[in-house]
């Protein structure tokens, strides 16, 4: 998908959500824009091993 067709979706996404959580939308995208792409990606490999290996985690801390 291109560049501008995301933004595209991505603002047709944002007319449908509640007002009172556009704030909540701008603040967690203000912290990707500060971020460096080396620290988005590893916050989302990070959270990737974490969602991929939940029960490997649960098992190991009983």
């Amino acid at each position: 998908m291109r560049k501008e067709n995301i933004k595209v979706e991505i603002q047709k996404i944002i007319d449908k959500v509640p007002d009172d959580m556009l704030e909540e939308i701008y603040s967690i995208l203000k912290d990707f824009a500060d971020k460096s792409p080396d620290s988005i990606k590893l916050s989302h490999n990070l959270n990737k091993i974490l969602t991929e290996d939940k029960g490997l985690l649960e098992r190991l801390a009983k």
